[in-house]
């Protein structure tokens, strides 16, 4: 039998699908949805609990009050079969609060603004690849009620992982096996060809290409690529920082020209394992969840079922409306260093 179990917190082997699953029971309890009367208690505002002890900031990091895996986890519950394996969830969970106004996305804050967020992502992921413990820091952003999104407070998430996750790891092993065949890295040859054919780019700066990959499975996703090889953020340099922050901006105010609304999202930076040395390109995926202004695109039995997804429409059709979108917005929030292709 169980006991306390609600203050249950460990990672359990699914043997299925070969992947470790977070349980964290006490995550069940935590705000949703603040109201406007309810915003005075928003734990990211000025002024909360969390943040009494600053006199002043504009981006600051905060352990998660519930957080997923913790640095000291108790030991976890034994069940004396081999088809039922735990182990400790022992990991970090933070929040990155990106800035003190209640509401917002990144291109709603200025460049220099933006900027410092992203250095605040470097450092963090720099600070925890170096935990003896941690073989991977997951640095994602969940943007709008559609995805599902608790706190409405612009913030990202960081989740530092004691296990290289799945997506991850069927992406080392599709970089491992390009490169031996071809001798290159998969993601500069997909950057060369894209920025030969030109068919489905978005967005363009002197570092960093936006576009809507030939292999997108959502109706809008887009991908940042470096044009330069690096494998992580950690490689990035001041410059290379302010060029991503600029790519950041013009996505979300694509998407939000577009939509005609708030958009959400979901923005997952994917680096290198903190451990190890594997060949690999840091880049970073949006996951945009409406097929257009009006319709959600739902995952169901197929993807849910099978991790088979179906795109509705074509990616070579759809970067038109994206393209439009891009052009509008260029000159609506200044300060970027690109063009729209």
């Amino acid at each position: 039998m169980l006991s306390g179990v609600n203050g249950l917190h460990e990672l359990r082997w699914n043997p299925l699908i070969r992947q470790w699953i977070i349980v964290a029971a006490h995550r069940a309890v935590r705000p949703w949805r603040l109201t406007d009367k309810e915003r005075v208690s928003c734990p990211f505002c000025p002024g909360a609990p969390e943040l009494k002890d600053l006199a002043s900031w504009d981006v600051v990091v905060l352990p998660n009050k519930y957080p997923a895996l913790v640095p000291h986890p108790g030991s976890p519950a034994q069940y004396g079969s081999p088809l039922y394996v735990s182990r400790e969830a022992r990991g970090v969970s933070e929040v990155i609060v990106e800035t003190p106004m209640h509401e917002g996305d990144f291109h709603t804050l200025t460049l220099s603004h933006v900027s410092k967020v992203m250095k605040v992502f470097k450092e963090e992921f720099e600070k925890l690849s170096r935990l003896e413990y941690i073989e991977y820091v997951a640095l994602f952003r969940n943007k709008g009620r559609e995805i599902g999104v608790s706190l409405s407070h612009p913030h990202s998430q960081v989740y530092a992982l004691p296990f290289i996750p799945p997506r991850v790891a069927s992406e080392l092993e599709s970089f491992k096996e390009y490169y031996g065949k071809h001798g290159r890295c998969l993601i500069c040859d997909v950057v060369s060809h894209e920025q030969a054919v030109r068919e489905r780019t978005v967005y363009e700066n002197e570092g960093f290409m936006i576009i809507l990959p030939y292999y997108a499975m959502w109706p809008y996703e887009l991908h940042v690529y470096p044009k330069k090889h690096v494998k992580a953020i950690s490689e990035l340099s001041e410059e290379d920082l302010k060029l991503l922050a600029d790519a950041i901006r013009v996505a979300t105010a694509t998407y939000s020209r577009l939509l005609k609304k708030d958009a959400p999202y979901i923005m997952v930076m994917h680096n290198h394992p903190s451990k190890g040395d594997y060949h690999y390109h840091f880049h970073i995926e949006f996951y945009q969840p409406y097929r257009d202004p009006e319709k959600l695109k739902y995952a169901a039995g197929i993807e849910w079922g099978y991790w088979v997804f179906t795109y509705d429409g074509v990616p070579e059709e759809r970067v038109k409306e994206l393209r439009k979108a891009c052009d509008e917005i260029l000159e609506v929030i200044g300060d970027t260093f690109g063009k729209c292709a």
